[in-house]
């Protein structure tokens, strides 16, 4: 039984052939397209549970994807791309982006983090609505948290967030006395060791503001505790 069905966009052969080599032999399903335009047709037609993007391809770029993929599906979606600089990073994490692997990259440990996207998500979506009941529902100041279903509503309106967003949110709002660094909001959320790349939970962070606070750059719920990290503002 396969663990899971992942489509792997790439314009290089050699590339989709290694990906499909590892992760066919982990237990995955593995479906291809050659460039943009294909990965979104497959992906409407196949309903994969990942996505793995390289960012430059003929037709739709892997941005371009992701942008179309999420108006639909909050499923992970982890970016591939040649260049090293931050910029392409900050721009795959603020449109959706769940990871983003620069190339040349070791097959084994991009293996790896499929492997944590499927189990993270696999518990997002087994947890029991048994589970902590009292605290299920968080609400603070027009803000509510539904745990049992998943969903976030500011003012009376639904607010759409990616799994990270979420998972970011419920983890400050149900410790709101806490103060969390930015290497324990990764380890939370992420299921590993940031190594020292604090500016993925930062573009998060800042992604999440601009969808739930009326003015990010002086946020009433997620604070910044400069010098050490995040909490959420229970008192607003």
């Amino acid at each position: 039984m396969t663990k899971g069905k992942i489509l792997v966009a790439d314009d290089d052969s050699d590339i989709r052939e290694v990906l499909k080599l590892y992760l066919n032999k982990e237990g995955y399903d593995v479906i291809e397209a050659e460039d943009g335009n294909l990965a979104v047709a497959v992906f409407e037609r196949e309903n994969p549970d990942l996505l793995i993007l390289d960012v430059m391809m003929p037709g739709l770029d892997g941005f371009e994807v992701c942008q179309i993929v999420r108006q639909k599906s909050d499923l992970p979606i982890l970016f591939l791309s040649a260049k090293e600089d931050d910029v392409d990073k900050i721009v795959g994490l603020g449109i959706g982006g769940d990871d983003f692997i620069s190339k040349p990259f070791s097959p084994s440990v991009l293996t790896a983090k499929v492997k944590a996207h499927f189990r993270r998500n696999r518990l997002l979506g087994s947890k029991s609505k048994s589970e902590h009941e009292e605290n299920r529902i968080i609400s603070y100041k027009g803000l509510i948290i539904d745990q049992d279903n998943y969903s976030v509503k500011l003012d009376g309106y639904d607010v759409h967030l990616s799994v990270k967003e979420y998972k970011i949110l419920t983890l400050l709002a149900g410790n709101p006395k806490r103060v969390f660094t930015t290497e324990q909001i990764f380890q939370n959320v992420w299921d590993e060791d940031s190594f020292g790349d604090y500016r993925t939970v930062m573009v998060h962070i800042s992604n999440l503001r601009k969808k739930i606070e009326s003015d990010p750059a002086n946020p009433d719920y997620i604070l910044t505790v400069r010098g050490v990290g995040y909490k959420f503002n229970h008192l607003g």
